[in-house]
């Protein structure tokens, strides 16, 4: 039965699959062209399968490891299943659903966290950061903001795109969260002036830590 429902789901991607779609998320480094909203349904409908999830990861489509990160069991990977995985997501939308669905679910996160901010690859050391980001959020206790900021002050400006937009995310919530802090993270974004120039469409919040430190700081005061 798992053969058969392998195969008709891949058929279900293959039929939501949109060259417009495609064309857009291409321009983000993603290579699939199913519908994201479209792709939740039929999550909806699948309901959480493990066993499907794990075949459907094993196809190595985006499109079918997508849809597998929403039908899966957060919880019932082993440690080394979400390193091997986080290997393999290769594009940002996998490996953003990956650590976001799943790593931040499973008992493990913390260890995760830890290993893969100091990997050498600097893909997997995003992953990471943005663990880290999320503790700074939700879990500070036990973090050394002051030696993160230290990291990122020196290492921020010359980190590959997708660590340095990880690292700025930290840089802009540390400031956010923690007014102690906030002066310095300011100052370090305004040096380094990293994503400064970004494209931000109107009423969107720039990814330029100062902007949007402040920006989020006079919305949290109700200003």
């Amino acid at each position: 039965m798992a053969e058969t429902t392998l195969a008709e789901v891949v058929a279900e991607l293959a039929a939501l699959e949109d060259p417009r779609a495609r064309e857009v998320n291409e321009k983000h480094g993603d290579d699939h062209g199913v519908n994201l909203t479209k792709l939740r349904a039929l999550a909806k409908r699948l309901k959480t399968q493990q066993e499907l999830a794990l075949r459907l990861w094993e196809t190595d489509d985006t499109a079918a490891k997508l849809l597998a990160l929403l039908i899966c069991r957060p919880k019932s990977f082993e440690r080394d299943e979400l390193d091997v995985m986080l290997r393999q997501a290769r594009t940002p939308k996998v490996q953003d659903w990956l650590v976001n669905y799943v790593v931040k679910k499973n008992p493990h996160v913390e260890e995760l966290r830890l290993a893969w901010s100091a990997d050498p690859d600097p893909v997997v050391a995003s992953a990471g950061w943005a663990l880290t980001t999320e503790r700074v959020a939700k879990k500070p206790e036990g973090l050394d903001l002051t030696g993160l900021l230290d990291v990122i002050e020196t290492e921020l400006r010359g980190a590959p795109d997708r660590l340095q937009w990880a690292m700025n995310h930290c840089l802009a919530q540390i400031g956010i969260e923690h007014a102690e802090h906030r002066a310095r993270a300011i100052d370090i974004g305004e040096r380094l002036q990293v994503l400064k120039d970004y494209p931000t469409p109107p009423n969107c919040t720039s990814p330029f830590a100062p902007s949007w430190i402040n920006e989020m700081v006079r919305r949290q005061h109700g200003e």
